[in-house]
């Protein structure tokens, strides 16, 4: 252990005048109090410095304070302390928004139980809820669009659906189906067709579905022929569509149809249908000398119509 005492200096001695002769011996010079014996004089200059800490010396620990230190503590700021509420809050109506989604989706309390079907007049609502079956027992919030216009594709006669969920078990089917436009002649029987073509039902008697037939029908004047007659028809309003005997078309822009009088129409292309449709329906309902009857009504230029 390193030894706690101090270093001392002493100068060195000042030559002192010679000693008066005498007899007497000089008496000692007193020492001042509190010298240890030895060489030290009243002038004796010292030093001191302080010694390192001893190893093994206490020291504060982490946030232990240190004698004589003084710690200011500041408050947190209130933006930070308002930012971190709202973060906290908006966790939480996270946390249950999820707990809640996920309930929905995976709870037994929305399995569907009921098809409720509209909008049919082809197939029927038991056809439709037949072919939704493998859904039943499914939660709702799993049902998807696609997935019923999926299970409905081979019923040809729907060409779209709109579904909604009606909580808590029923889901409800609007039906859009495709309108038939004419007939086609097939051996004894006659087709009900679409503008595309897809045979939506049958029937023996042509009087009972009201539409016209298509001369050939599709398979006998070409896929443009028909789609070109077909678009015609689509075209016509309900109650024109009703007086029609028969279509045929020689090419895409000769499309005629014939009337159940024995009237011709004479359409042409496929353009402007829609306002070819206003023009004819308005010369059919327009008045009719009987000394001079119509026997063809022209509207392959609708804003030029001719009769004769």
């Amino acid at each position: 252990m390193p030894s706690s005492r101090r270093p001392t200096y002493a100068p060195p001695k000042r030559n002192s005048p010679p000693a008066a002769s005498s007899s007497k011996a000089p008496e000692p010079e007193p020492r001042p109090s509190g010298t240890p014996d030895g060489d030290a004089r009243p002038d004796v200059i010292t030093a001191s410095r302080s010694l390192p800490d001893q190893a093994g010396a206490h020291k504060p620990a982490k946030g232990e304070e240190r004698p004589g230190a003084t710690v200011l503590a500041f408050p947190e700021p209130k933006g930070r302390r308002r930012r971190k509420h709202i973060l906290a809050a908006l966790g939480t109506v996270v946390a249950l928004v999820v707990g809640l989604l996920v309930a929905a989706i995976y709870s037994p309390v929305l399995a569907l139980q009921t098809v409720a079907v509209t909008g049919t007049h082809y197939v029927t609502p038991a056809q439709v809820q037949s072919a939704l079956e493998p859904l039943r027992g499914k939660p709702l919030p799993q049902i998807s669009d696609d997935e019923v216009r999926g299970l409905l594709g081979p019923l040809v006669q729907v060409k779209s659906v709109s579904v909604e969920a009606h909580p808590p078990s029923t889901l409800a089917v609007a039906v859009h189906e495709r309108v038939p436009v004419a007939l086609i002649k097939q051996g004894e029987q006659y087709q009900l067709v679409d503008v595309d073509g897809v045979q939506l039902a049958t029937t023996d008697d042509p009087a009972t579905a009201s539409l016209p037939v298509i001369d050939g029908g599709a398979g006998a004047i070409g896929q443009d022929l028909f789609r070109a007659t077909a678009a015609v028809l689509a075209a016509l309003p309900a109650d024109v569509l009703a007086k029609l005997s028969n279509a045929s078309a020689q090419s895409v822009d000769a499309v005629e149809l014939k009337l159940v009088d024995g009237q011709t129409i004479v359409w042409g292309n496929a353009s402007e249908k829609e306002l070819k449709a206003k023009v004819l329906a308005a010369l059919l309902k327009a008045p009719v000398d009987p000394k001079n009857p119509v026997k063809v009504y022209d509207v392959s230029v609708p804003r030029h119509p001719v009769t004769r």
